[in-house]
């Protein structure tokens, strides 16, 4: 075993058990991190209750909702820190959605990709990739604000807000997390950027990604233009790797 699947969680009560039956269904051996923002509703307390019969499931409770590139940031340093047998015990990281967007039936497709690439990424916009669900104007908007964050960044990765992503262990102690700042799509450009200016070749692995049906989506528009004016940013931090 030396696969962690990271899940950022805040008010997934109803996601949350499907999801971790339906990852373990797919990657029996992998291990699940899951990440929660003291969730009202209940969504902790689920994960304590499942970790408590299956040692495969890992907990950590944080103070309040902070964000999710707090809960990656996080998350990345935790499975760095682990140890097994005095050796690093994961060498393969994915981070996923709590809420079915990412389809835990991609996960095979993703890991086996990491014995051939450092990071991949589920695309919805590489050949064959897409998405289910969205109405046109939210697909336009998506489409235009990622074509926009490649035109700044130079970048040749088409989906630069994938929240579905697997590294392994070696890019992700590349990173300096003291210099991912961002948060939600702009965290997700974040990392991406900061890979490729370090030098790590990143696949596009194309999947349909799914709205969601349970629950309310934590991107909100306001999320999505910070993002989209912050992409300055991330391009002079890019400058000085």
């Amino acid at each position: 075993m030396n696969t962690l699947i990271l899940i950022p969680t805040y008010n997934e009560a109803e996601n949350l058990p499907p999801m971790i039956s339906a990852i373990h269904d797919n990657l029996p051996e992998a291990h699940i991190l899951v990440i929660d923002d003291n969730s009202p509703d209940g969504t902790g307390k689920i994960a304590d209750q499942a970790a408590e019969n299956d040692p495969r499931i890992h907990v950590a409770h944080r103070p309040g909702k902070q964000g999710l590139g707090v809960a990656y940031r996080f998350g990345y340093g935790w499975a760095l820190d682990q140890k097994e047998d005095g050796k690093a015990k994961y060498e393969k990281i994915i981070q996923m959605d709590c809420d079915f967007s990412h389809s835990p039936g991609d996960l095979n497709r993703l890991q086996a990709l990491l014995g051939t690439y450092p990071v991949v990424i589920g695309s919805r916009r590489a050949p064959s990739g897409g998405v289910v669900g969205w109405p046109l104007h939210r697909r336009l908007i998506s489409s235009a604000g990622s074509l926009y964050a490649r035109r700044v960044l130079s970048s040749p990765v088409r989906d630069l807000t994938a929240g579905f992503k697997g590294f392994r262990r070696e890019a992700l102690e590349a990173l300096n997390f003291e210099h991912l700042n961002l948060d939600g799509f702009g965290f997700q450009i974040e990392v991406t950027a900061h890979l490729l200016a370090l030098g790590f070749t990143i696949h596009e692995m194309p999947i349909q990604f799914s709205d969601r049906t349970v629950g309310q989506s934590k991107m909100t528009a306001q999320i999505f233009i910070e993002a989209m004016w912050k992409v300055w940013k991330i391009r002079a931090s890019v400058r000085d790797l």
